[in-house]
Parts: structure tokens; C-alpha cells; sequence
């Protein structure tokens, strides 16, 4: 496996041609964010009133996409996430339980990153993979058929063994 995350420091140069670089396609603002949050690792806030001057948008407007779609970051993430599945399916296979007792183990809250920098644990709104319930991503990696001791090694490998950048 390797890192989901990379990302550049903040630019506001590279911002402006990242929003250049999309502005002419029809409903630029999505594939603009995310082409942002692409090379940033999560949507900087400064970039904010970049894409709303761009797209004739009130920074309201924008930062009312940001917040409404659950895959845009306004930090950056760990170099590891972890998207555990909050659907119907994966919660009656006891995914509700399953994520609860890892954000514990962690100390966290979703969307939060683990103090050493490693691991971010996301909510994903189905992965498609209902008949393996409770699933998750791991970098883009699907695993179901989850249980503690399945995730826990999962993001313990995360942490550890991809410890070197």
C-alpha cells in the first residue's frame, strides 16, 4: 500500500492555475475543488475567496459546497485514511459499533487525525461493498468483511509499518 495523502504547502500562485486550469468547464466548482483539495490535501481556506471571485460566488456559496459534500477536507488529512462505511448495510452488520470503538481506541472524533500524523478516519456513505459488510477504505484499498481485530491491524499497519516518508 502506499500513502493516500500527499500534498503542497499552501500557494496561492499554484491556486490561481489550479482554478484556471478548470474555470471554462461547465460546473467548474466541483472539479475545481477537487483538483484544490488534489494538490493541497484538503481545500485551504485561503483558496476560498480565490474560487468565489473566479466563479462570480459568494465565499458563502463555496464554503457551502466545501461543507455539504463529506470528501472535501478543510484540514489536511493524516498520511492514511481510513474511510469507514456508515451505510445501511454495514451498519446492520455492526459497523455503528465497529467505528465507535476504533474513534475510541484513537481518541477521536471523525474527521480527526491521529496525534502522530498517520491515520484520519473519514465516514464514506456506501463503498459498494454491502454484501461484506461493515467495510472500509484504507488509501483506497477496500477491506469488508470487518471486525476489531481485522481493523485494528489494518490501521496499526498504517501507523507502523508506513511510518517512513
Amino acid at each position: 500500500m502506499t500513502s493516500a495523502t500527499t500534498s503542497t504547502p499552501w500557494d496561492r500562485e499554484k491556486a490561481a492555475e489550479v482554478i484556471a486550469a478548470h474555470q471554462n468547464l461547465e460546473g467548474p466548482a466541483l472539479p475545481i475543488l477537487h483538483a484544490l483539495q488534489e494538490t493541497f490535501g484538503h481545500v485551504p481556506e485561503d483558496a476560498v475567496p480565490l474560487l468565489a471571485d473566479a466563479l462570480n460566488l459568494s465565499r458563502a456559496d463555496v464554503h457551502g459546497i466545501v461543507s455539504f459534500y463529506h470528501d472535501f477536507r478543510e484540514a489536511p488529512a493524516g498520511r492514511h485514511v481510513v474511510k469507514l462505511c456508515r451505510a445501511e448495510a454495514c451498519q446492520s452488520m455492526g459497523g455503528h459499533a465497529l467505528a465507535e470503538g476504533l474513534l475510541r481506541r484513537l481518541g477521536l472524533d471523525w474527521g480527526g487525525t491521529t496525534g502522530d500524523g498517520q491515520v484520519t478516519i473519514e465516514p464514506v456513505y456506501c463503498l459498494g461493498l454491502c454484501a461484506c459488510a461493515p467495510a472500509a477504505l484504507i488509501d483506497g484499498r477496500p477491506l469488508g468483511r470487518l471486525n476489531r481485530e481485522r481493523l485494528d491491524a489494518a490501521v496499526n499497519e498504517a501507523r507502523n509499518d508506513w511510518s517512513t516518508p
